[in-house]
C-alpha cells in the first residue's frame, strides 16, 4: 500500500519546493555561464572577426595601391622606352648625315684631287710636248746644217 499512497501524492510529476528550486539552479547556471563562457568566448570571437575584417580591408588597400604603382610604372616604362627609341633613332639619322657629310666630303676631295691632276697632267703634257718642240727643232736646224755644209 506504500506504493499507491506515493503514486497519489506526486505521480510522474512532483510539484513541490524542488521544481522552484531546479529552475533557479538553471538560471543560475546560465547566468553564469553565460557571464563566464559565452560573453568572452563572443567577445573574442567578435575581435577575431574585427581583426579579420581590418586585415581584409587594409590588404584589399595595399592591393590596390600595388595596382595603381603597378600601373604608374608600366605607364613610366613605356614613355621611357618611346623615349629611348626616339633617341636611337635621331642618332641613327644623325650619324646618317654625318656618313652622308663625309661620303660628299671625299666625293669632293676626290673630285679636287682628279682634277688638280689632270691639270698638272696637262701642263707636263704641254712642257713636254714644249721641250719636244725644241729638241725636234734643235735636231732639224742640226740636220740642216750639216746638210748645207755639206
Amino acid at each position: 500500500m506504500q506504493e499507491s499512497s506515493a503514486e497519489a501524492q506526486g505521480g510522474l510529476f512532483d510539484f513541490n519546493g524542488t521544481l522552484p528550486l531546479m529552475a533557479l539552479q538553471f538560471l543560475a547556471l546560465t547566468i553564469i555561464l553565460n557571464l563566464i563562457y559565452y560573453k568572452p568566448l563572443s567577445n573574442v570571437l567578435d575581435e577575431r572577426d574585427e581583426y579579420i575584417r581590418n586585415s581584409l580591408t587594409a590588404a584589399s588597400a595595399a592591393l590596390s595601391r600595388a595596382n595603381e604603382l603597378t600601373k604608374t610604372y608600366e605607364q613610366d616604362l613605356a614613355e621611357s622606352r618611346k623615349k629611348a627609341q626616339d633617341i636611337i633613332k635621331k642618332a641613327q639619322q644623325d650619324a646618317q648625315q654625318v656618313v652622308s657629310i663625309k661620303i660628299k666630303e671625299a666625293q669632293q676631295d676626290a673630285d679636287n684631287l682628279i682634277s688638280n691632276t689632270y691639270d698638272q697632267l696637262n701642263i707636263e703634257k704641254e712642257q713636254a710636248l714644249n721641250n719636244l718642240e725644241q729638241q725636234v727643232d734643235l735636231l732639224s736646224n742640226q740636220i740642216q746644217v750639216k746638210l748645207l755644209s755639206n
